[in-house]
């Protein structure tokens, strides 16, 4: 086979790999989780083998160590979440009584006569409106009965993750192996090169990339319970989990503790303690947590990750959003790769 003809066929194999993820996205979320847990389960695993402890047995502790993390997380963390948003709702009164009589004369908006933003006011605004209120319940209701089956899918995918997992942690070393065999033998230095150097890209930025969002979680925690944010934990939580994306943890979380900050007190001095709270968050993660924990490990600018993320979102939805990270470090492994035999060639040195 020419080279143009491997080429050819590498091409065509890469967009029936891509069609595949796009046609398939809708059921590939449990497999991917599934995939990313196997991923880093792996090397736990085979540290248990190491001990002569048989693979499967090794796959058995580790989930069961992880089964039980997980549920002492879930006894501390869910009361305390409950009892947060059960004293935020019972303050919403307050905040639309704020609104009403603070906020929007303040930017000279007026309600109409005899409507007060309250609960007894909406409860008679929804009542002398009961026809096109109940039609909007009614289409309401219909949505959610048709997306009924969208929710036992949700379940169906929670609980498929679990089990894809076990196999596919059972089978690493296998499948890894099967797929080495069908590589090209001159081909094996470089792909095991190419391979080992992603695997040590992927495996730090994950490990570190994690540790920065339990440290920011803690840091938002804190800082927003000392400045007296009864949704501390929740929103410090969100916030640390999902700056994963490069300000994206900033975002949502000051959107968040700025709207729970007016729900509970209807004032806009806390409102300095959460900029100050973010503001220290944000600069700890650019010049101490990132640089320390992540460094370069995927070798790419923030802003080249955020546009991988929103790539893979908007072309394979949550799927590409999961694979967005994997794939960006893979294409900077083989970025490099390439440059370092564009710099090697005759043609860049003007050998020929």
């Amino acid at each position: 086979m020419t080279s143009r003809a491997r080429m050819t066929v590498g091409i065509a194999a890469l967009a029936g790999l891509l069609v595949g993820v796009w046609l398939l996205s809708p059921i590939l979320t449990p497999f991917v989780f599934a995939a990313g847990l196997a991923y880093l389960g792996d090397p736990l695993v085979d540290r248990l083998e190491a001990m002569r402890i048989p693979r499967t047995a090794g796959v058995a502790m580790v989930f069961a160590s992880l089964t039980l993390v997980a549920v002492i997380l879930g006894l501390l963390l869910v009361p305390m979440l409950q009892d947060q948003v059960v004293t935020v709702s019972r303050r919403v009164p307050d905040l639309l009584d704020a609104i009403q009589n603070r906020w929007l004369p303040a930017v000279g908006i007026s309600l109409p006569e005899g409507f007060r933003l309250d609960i007894s006011g909406l409860r008679q605004f929804a009542t002398e409106h009961w026809s096109q209120a109940g039609g909007l319940a009614a289409g309401l209701w219909g949505s959610l009965s048709k997306s009924g089956g969208a929710v036992v899918a949700v379940v169906g995918n929670l609980a498929l993750i679990p089990v894809v997992t076990f196999y596919l942690l059972r089978d690493w070393d296998r499948l890894i192996a099967r797929i080495a065999e069908l590589i090209p033998r001159r081909w094996m230095p470089t792909v095991r090169e190419l391979a080992l150097e992603t695997d040590d890209v992927l495996s730090a930025f994950i490990r570190g990339q994690l540790l920065v969002m339990v440290c920011l979680a803690l840091v938002y925690v804190i800082g927003l319970w000392i400045v007296g944010l009864d949704l501390a934990l929740l929103i410090g939580l969100i916030a640390g989990l999902v700056s994963f994306v490069p300000y994206l943890g900033f975002i949502v979380g000051v959107l968040l503790a700025v709207l729970a900050s007016l729900i509970e007190s209807a004032e806009w001095l806390p409102l300095v303690g959460v900029a100050v709270v973010f503001g220290f968050g944000q600069l700890l993660e650019s010049t101490v947590l990132t640089p320390l924990l992540v460094g370069d490990r995927i070798g790419l600018h923030p802003v080249a990750v955020i546009f991988a993320v929103l790539a893979g979102g908007q072309l394979f939805g949550f799927v590409g959003v999961l694979l967005a990270l994997p794939a960006a470090a893979a294409i900077a492994v083989l970025v490099r790769f390439a440059t370092r035999q564009w710099l090697a060639s005759g043609v860049y040195r003007g050998d020929t």
